[in-house]
């Protein structure tokens, strides 16, 4: 008897977050190919060199027929234009090279946190409709549009802020007091390897016939004021520590929708996934 195929995914944007999810992908034995604008090696993901701007690069995509499509690309700068370029011209030219492939069973746009321009004292869900205040966050809810003329499954998949191997901006910025917020706002983030972890375990459960959200705010289980974050990383260094300052502005947000679907975070707060990451410079 013939074995079953492999489930092919494709990861369009293959970066930090992009090769944590082919890594954990590839441990499942599942066929990964990964895009990259730059030429990558990567053990065992099938990479395709090719520019998500320019359409005619992408005549690959239109052989592959993958069964799941994770578009996780960072916009290469802060600007409108460039923010248009990764989310909305780069989402809708690769979903173009599918509209004949009658494999594809799903779509996760890995999205942002800031559609929610908002600042307010409650605590916000994804029931809440996101007010864009700059144009990053009104870019991403236009590309997250796009998934809905699909014929396929989708998710969107708003991640807070990412921190993890490689991401320092907090540990450097508590070194660094002099450089410290004028302001004290709340802020959320999530860990590298649960925002990939849970992806991964979004495909299994879609792979199990369950059905899963069209939206989820990916962040860990404690939204904290960005002095606190600074002044326990400082702590754990014995540098000094800020002064207390009454928290004003940003937003909160919960992931009791990701929880509920059984997920388990790693670094469920800040304090658990600094201490690692911060374990791990020392080793180094």
């Amino acid at each position: 008897m013939d074995s079953m195929p492999k489930l092919k995914v494709l990861i369009v944007g293959y970066g930090d977050l992009g090769s944590a999810i082919a890594g954990q992908l590839k441990r499942l034995d599942m066929h990964v190919y990964g895009v990259a604008r730059s030429q990558k090696a990567a053990s065992s993901v099938e990479m395709i060199q090719a520019d998500i701007t320019e359409p005619a690069s992408l005549d690959r995509l239109r052989d592959i027929h993958p069964d799941m499509i994770v578009y996780c690309v960072s916009a290469s700068g802060q600007t409108d234009a460039q923010y248009k370029q990764a989310y909305v011209d780069g989402l809708r030219n690769v979903l173009m090279t599918q509209v004949n492939n009658p494999q594809l069973k799903h779509v996760f746009f890995v999205s942002s946190t800031r559609v929610y321009g908002q600042e307010t004292n409650d605590i916000l869900d994804e029931s809440v409709t996101p007010i864009a205040t700059d144009f990053g966050g009104e870019r991403l809810i236009e590309a997250e549009s796009l998934l809905h003329h699909l014929s396929c499954g989708n998710t969107v998949l708003r991640l807070s802020g990412i921190y993890g191997p490689g991401r320092l901006r907090m540990i450097n910025l508590a070194k660094a007091p002099e450089r410290w917020p004028q302001s004290n706002s709340w802020s959320n983030r999530i860990h590298r390897d649960d925002a990939a972890s849970f992806v991964v375990f979004l495909i299994q459960k879609l792979l199990a016939g369950k059905s899963i959200s069209p939206c989820y705010i990916v962040t860990d289980a404690k939204p904290v004021s960005q002095y606190e974050v600074l002044a326990w990383i400082a702590s754990q260094l014995a540098l000094k520590q800020p002064e207390p300052m009454p928290v004003s502005g940003g937003k909160r947000l919960t992931n009791q929708a990701m929880l509920a679907t059984g997920f388990v975070l790693k670094y469920p707060d800040y304090q658990v996934g600094y201490h690692a990451l911060l374990q791990e410079i020392n080793i180094e």
